[in-house]
Protein backbone atom coordinates (compact mmCIF):
# COMPACT_ATOMS: atom_id res chain seq x y z
CA UNK A 1 0.00 0.00 0.00
CA UNK A 2 2.93 2.18 0.82
CA UNK A 3 4.67 1.52 -2.57
CA UNK A 4 1.14 2.13 -4.38
CA UNK A 5 0.58 5.42 -2.81
CA UNK A 6 4.44 6.36 -3.71
CA UNK A 7 3.79 5.65 -7.40
CA UNK A 8 0.25 7.53 -7.39
CA UNK A 9 1.66 10.22 -5.72
CA UNK A 10 4.08 10.85 -8.29
CA UNK A 11 1.52 10.43 -11.27
CA UNK A 12 -0.96 12.64 -9.57
CA UNK A 13 0.78 15.24 -6.69
CA UNK A 14 0.40 13.86 -3.16
CA UNK A 15 -2.67 16.07 -2.90
CA UNK A 16 -4.62 13.95 -6.02
CA UNK A 17 -4.09 10.75 -4.22
CA UNK A 18 -7.17 9.06 -2.33
CA UNK A 19 -7.81 5.54 -0.94
CA UNK A 20 -9.18 4.35 -3.90
CA UNK A 21 -6.27 4.94 -5.66
CA UNK A 22 -4.15 3.34 -2.84
CA UNK A 23 -6.90 0.21 -2.82
CA UNK A 24 -7.08 -0.21 -6.58
CA UNK A 25 -3.15 0.29 -7.15
CA UNK A 26 -2.10 -2.19 -4.10
CA UNK A 27 -4.64 -4.56 -4.76
CA UNK A 28 -6.08 -4.38 -1.31
CA UNK A 29 -9.35 -4.03 0.11
CA UNK A 30 -10.59 -0.95 1.97
CA UNK A 31 -11.12 -2.72 4.95
CA UNK A 32 -7.33 -4.20 4.46
CA UNK A 33 -6.43 -0.33 4.44
CA UNK A 34 -8.18 1.01 7.19
CA UNK A 35 -7.10 -1.97 9.38
CA UNK A 36 -3.79 -0.33 9.13
CA UNK A 37 -4.02 3.27 8.36
CA UNK A 38 -7.00 5.77 10.02
CA UNK A 39 -6.60 7.94 7.02
CA UNK A 40 -4.67 8.29 3.67
CA UNK A 41 -2.73 11.20 5.72
CA UNK A 42 -1.24 8.41 7.73
CA UNK A 43 -0.85 6.25 5.16
CA UNK A 44 1.49 9.58 3.76
CA UNK A 45 3.29 9.61 7.00
CA UNK A 46 3.98 6.09 6.97
CA UNK A 47 5.57 6.56 3.20
CA UNK A 48 7.22 9.76 4.37
CA UNK A 49 8.82 7.90 7.41
CA UNK A 50 9.84 5.23 5.08
CA UNK A 51 11.53 7.08 2.73
CA UNK A 52 13.88 9.02 5.70
CA UNK A 53 14.99 5.80 6.86
CA UNK A 54 16.17 4.45 3.61
CA UNK A 55 18.08 7.37 2.72
CA UNK A 56 19.56 7.67 6.08
CA UNK A 57 20.83 4.09 6.49
CA UNK A 58 22.75 5.51 2.77
CA UNK A 59 23.28 8.77 3.68
CA UNK A 60 24.36 8.73 7.38
CA UNK A 61 26.94 6.06 7.08
CA UNK A 62 28.79 8.11 4.44
CA UNK A 63 28.60 11.69 6.37
CA UNK A 64 30.24 9.79 8.91
CA UNK A 65 33.32 8.83 6.86
CA UNK A 66 36.61 10.35 8.87
CA UNK A 67 38.08 13.45 6.91
CA UNK A 68 37.15 17.43 6.91
CA UNK A 69 33.70 19.32 6.64
CA UNK A 70 33.73 19.49 3.02
CA UNK A 71 34.81 15.77 2.26
CA UNK A 72 31.87 14.28 4.63
CA UNK A 73 29.56 16.81 3.03
CA UNK A 74 30.38 15.24 -0.52
CA UNK A 75 30.25 11.98 0.68
CA UNK A 76 27.08 12.07 2.33
CA UNK A 77 25.48 14.18 -1.08
CA UNK A 78 27.32 11.23 -2.80
CA UNK A 79 25.11 8.62 -0.95
CA UNK A 80 21.79 11.20 -1.33
CA UNK A 81 22.45 11.07 -5.04
CA UNK A 82 22.81 7.39 -5.86
CA UNK A 83 19.80 6.78 -3.30
CA UNK A 84 17.62 9.57 -5.42
CA UNK A 85 18.50 8.39 -8.60
CA UNK A 86 17.97 4.35 -7.29
CA UNK A 87 14.84 5.18 -5.49
CA UNK A 88 12.93 8.22 -7.64
CA UNK A 89 9.93 7.50 -6.27
CA UNK A 90 10.77 8.14 -2.44
CA UNK A 91 13.18 10.64 -3.56
CA UNK A 92 10.22 12.96 -5.03
CA UNK A 93 8.22 11.92 -2.28
CA UNK A 94 10.53 13.38 0.51
CA UNK A 95 11.45 16.20 -1.78
CA UNK A 96 8.23 17.26 -4.03
CA UNK A 97 5.49 15.28 -2.44
CA UNK A 98 5.53 16.26 0.78
CA UNK A 99 5.13 20.06 0.08
CA UNK A 100 1.66 19.27 -0.52
CA UNK A 101 0.63 16.54 1.72
CA UNK A 102 -0.64 18.95 5.08
CA UNK A 103 0.79 20.34 8.14
CA UNK A 104 1.68 17.10 9.77
CA UNK A 105 3.96 15.90 6.50
CA UNK A 106 5.52 19.95 6.42
CA UNK A 107 6.64 19.54 9.88
CA UNK A 108 8.33 16.10 9.13
CA UNK A 109 9.88 17.46 6.39
CA UNK A 110 11.16 20.06 8.21
CA UNK A 111 12.83 18.32 10.71
CA UNK A 112 14.63 16.71 7.74
CA UNK A 113 15.73 20.02 6.57
CA UNK A 114 16.97 21.10 10.04
CA UNK A 115 19.48 18.34 10.09
CA UNK A 116 20.88 19.34 6.82
CA UNK A 117 21.49 22.78 8.09
CA UNK A 118 22.73 21.64 11.10
CA UNK A 119 25.29 19.55 8.94
CA UNK A 120 25.99 22.00 6.51
CA UNK A 121 26.30 24.75 9.02
CA UNK A 122 29.33 22.99 10.50
CA UNK A 123 31.10 24.88 7.28
CA UNK A 124 31.99 27.79 9.56
CA UNK A 125 34.61 26.13 11.49
CA UNK A 126 36.23 25.57 8.23
CA UNK A 127 36.08 29.48 7.25
CA UNK A 128 39.01 31.16 6.02
CA UNK A 129 39.44 34.70 5.08
CA UNK A 130 37.00 37.52 5.71
CA UNK A 131 34.51 34.98 5.20
CA UNK A 132 31.79 35.54 7.74
CA UNK A 133 28.56 32.80 6.89
CA UNK A 134 26.10 32.68 9.43
CA UNK A 135 23.25 29.80 10.01
CA UNK A 136 21.01 31.88 7.69
CA UNK A 137 24.32 30.84 4.77
CA UNK A 138 23.42 27.54 5.60
CA UNK A 139 19.74 27.58 5.40
CA UNK A 140 20.46 29.34 1.87
CA UNK A 141 22.88 26.80 0.43
CA UNK A 142 20.29 23.91 1.72
CA UNK A 143 17.45 25.71 0.23
CA UNK A 144 19.27 26.12 -2.88
CA UNK A 145 20.05 22.82 -3.13
CA UNK A 146 16.86 21.42 -2.48
CA UNK A 147 15.51 23.93 -5.26
CA UNK A 148 17.48 22.05 -7.96
CA UNK A 149 16.48 18.56 -6.79
CA UNK A 150 13.06 19.36 -6.87
CA UNK A 151 12.94 20.65 -10.16
CA UNK A 152 14.88 17.43 -11.59
CA UNK A 153 12.65 14.90 -9.61
CA UNK A 154 9.30 16.70 -10.13
CA UNK A 155 9.92 16.16 -14.39
CA UNK A 156 8.74 13.11 -15.78
CA UNK A 157 11.40 10.01 -15.90
CA UNK A 158 13.41 12.55 -13.83
CA UNK A 159 16.85 12.34 -15.37
CA UNK A 160 20.21 11.01 -13.66
CA UNK A 161 21.10 12.69 -10.35
CA UNK A 162 24.70 11.54 -9.85
CA UNK A 163 25.87 13.76 -12.20
CA UNK A 164 24.44 16.67 -9.89
CA UNK A 165 27.48 16.08 -7.22
CA UNK A 166 30.11 18.17 -8.54
CA UNK A 167 27.74 21.27 -9.25
CA UNK A 168 26.11 21.00 -6.26
CA UNK A 169 29.48 21.06 -4.09
CA UNK A 170 30.08 24.11 -5.83
CA UNK A 171 27.13 25.80 -4.52
CA UNK A 172 27.56 24.87 -0.72
CA UNK A 173 31.78 25.31 -0.72
CA UNK A 174 31.16 28.71 -2.09
CA UNK A 175 30.59 30.57 0.62
CA UNK A 176 32.53 28.67 3.45
CA UNK A 177 35.70 28.17 1.61
CA UNK A 178 35.53 30.69 -1.54
CA UNK A 179 35.45 31.19 -5.30
CA UNK A 180 38.85 28.97 -6.04
CA UNK A 181 37.87 26.10 -3.95
CA UNK A 182 33.93 25.89 -5.12
CA UNK A 183 35.81 25.97 -8.78
CA UNK A 184 37.40 22.66 -7.79
CA UNK A 185 34.51 21.25 -6.17
CA UNK A 186 32.31 22.31 -9.19
CA UNK A 187 34.08 19.36 -11.26
CA UNK A 188 33.80 16.44 -8.24
CA UNK A 189 32.83 13.51 -10.31
CA UNK A 190 30.63 10.92 -7.98
CA UNK A 191 33.31 7.64 -8.20
CA UNK A 192 31.80 4.29 -9.52
CA UNK A 193 30.41 2.23 -7.05
CA UNK A 194 31.86 -0.80 -6.03
CA UNK A 195 30.77 -4.39 -6.35
CA UNK A 196 31.36 -5.61 -2.71
CA UNK A 197 31.60 -9.69 -2.58
CA UNK A 198 29.77 -11.86 0.03
CA UNK A 199 30.55 -15.22 1.12
CA UNK A 200 27.52 -16.67 1.30
CA UNK A 201 24.75 -17.39 -1.88
CA UNK A 202 22.17 -15.22 -1.26
CA UNK A 203 21.78 -14.00 -4.99
CA UNK A 204 20.28 -10.67 -4.02
CA UNK A 205 23.57 -9.78 -2.02
CA UNK A 206 25.18 -10.18 -5.11
CA UNK A 207 23.50 -7.66 -7.06
CA UNK A 208 25.31 -4.52 -7.95
CA UNK A 209 21.94 -2.57 -7.52
CA UNK A 210 19.40 -1.99 -5.03
CA UNK A 211 16.10 -3.59 -6.34
CA UNK A 212 13.27 -0.87 -5.73
CA UNK A 213 9.49 -1.26 -6.31
CA UNK A 214 9.38 -1.13 -9.66
CA UNK A 215 12.43 -3.38 -10.58
CA UNK A 216 10.84 -6.36 -8.96
CA UNK A 217 7.85 -5.60 -10.70
CA UNK A 218 9.22 -5.75 -14.22
CA UNK A 219 11.21 -8.62 -13.11
CA UNK A 220 8.44 -11.17 -12.04
CA UNK A 221 5.86 -9.34 -15.20
CA UNK A 222 8.88 -11.17 -17.51
CA UNK A 223 8.63 -14.32 -15.56
CA UNK A 224 5.00 -14.59 -15.81
CA UNK A 225 4.92 -13.24 -19.71
CA UNK A 226 8.46 -14.75 -20.97
CA UNK A 227 8.95 -13.20 -24.47
CA UNK A 228 7.29 -9.91 -23.54
CA UNK A 229 7.75 -6.61 -25.57
CA UNK A 230 8.37 -3.37 -23.99
CA UNK A 231 5.11 -2.23 -24.35
CA UNK A 232 3.93 -5.75 -22.87
CA UNK A 233 6.23 -5.48 -20.00
CA UNK A 234 5.24 -2.28 -19.03
CA UNK A 235 1.43 -3.09 -18.83
CA UNK A 236 2.23 -6.12 -16.75
CA UNK A 237 4.70 -4.29 -14.60
CA UNK A 238 2.65 -1.30 -13.70
CA UNK A 239 5.01 1.37 -15.14
CA UNK A 240 3.78 3.57 -17.96
CA UNK A 241 6.04 5.78 -19.13
CA UNK A 242 8.24 4.55 -21.98
CA UNK A 243 11.38 5.91 -21.02
CA UNK A 244 11.58 4.68 -17.50
CA UNK A 245 10.97 0.90 -18.98
CA UNK A 246 13.21 1.38 -21.05
CA UNK A 247 15.66 2.58 -19.18
CA UNK A 248 14.87 -0.36 -16.12
CA UNK A 249 15.23 -2.93 -19.01
CA UNK A 250 18.06 -1.65 -19.65
CA UNK A 251 19.34 -1.97 -16.14
CA UNK A 252 18.22 -5.32 -16.35
CA UNK A 253 19.62 -6.64 -19.08
CA UNK A 254 23.30 -5.02 -18.14
CA UNK A 255 23.25 -6.37 -14.53
CA UNK A 256 22.37 -10.15 -16.68
CA UNK A 257 19.26 -10.58 -15.68
CA UNK A 258 17.31 -10.64 -18.93
CA UNK A 259 18.23 -10.95 -22.49
CA UNK A 260 16.46 -9.93 -25.08
CA UNK A 261 15.79 -12.31 -28.29
CA UNK A 262 14.30 -9.68 -30.54
CA UNK A 263 15.64 -7.69 -33.43
CA UNK A 264 14.38 -4.55 -31.65
CA UNK A 265 12.94 -1.15 -32.56
CA UNK A 266 16.40 -0.19 -34.71
CA UNK A 267 15.10 -3.22 -37.37
CA UNK A 268 11.74 -2.16 -36.76
CA UNK A 269 10.67 -5.24 -34.59
CA UNK A 270 9.52 -5.22 -31.33
CA UNK A 271 12.06 -6.25 -28.00
CA UNK A 272 11.48 -9.81 -27.01
CA UNK A 273 12.08 -10.31 -23.22
CA UNK A 274 12.66 -13.32 -21.19
CA UNK A 275 14.81 -14.15 -17.95
CA UNK A 276 18.31 -15.30 -18.02
CA UNK A 277 19.17 -18.60 -15.14
CA UNK A 278 20.15 -15.37 -13.26
CA UNK A 279 17.10 -13.53 -13.25
CA UNK A 280 15.14 -16.67 -12.95
CA UNK A 281 17.60 -17.16 -9.67
CA UNK A 282 16.62 -13.79 -8.38
CA UNK A 283 12.74 -13.77 -9.46
CA UNK A 284 12.44 -17.02 -7.16
CA UNK A 285 13.98 -15.35 -4.60
CA UNK A 286 11.75 -12.41 -4.00
CA UNK A 287 8.90 -14.45 -4.88
CA UNK A 288 9.54 -16.82 -2.05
Amino acid sequence: MIAALIEVAGERGAGGVTVAHIVSRSGVSRRTFYELFEDREACFLAAFDLAVERAAQRVLPAFAVSGGWSERIAAGLAALLEFLEDEPGMGRLLVVDALGAGPQALERRGSVVQALIDAVDGGRRETKGSARPTQLTAEGVVGAVLAVLHARLAQEGAPSMTGLLGPLMGIVALPYQGQAVAARQAVRSLPPRRRVAHAHGDPLRDLDMRLTYRTVRVLMAIARHPGASNRAVADASGVQDQGQISKLLGRLQHLGLIHNDGAGPSRGEPNVWSLTAKGREIEHTIRH
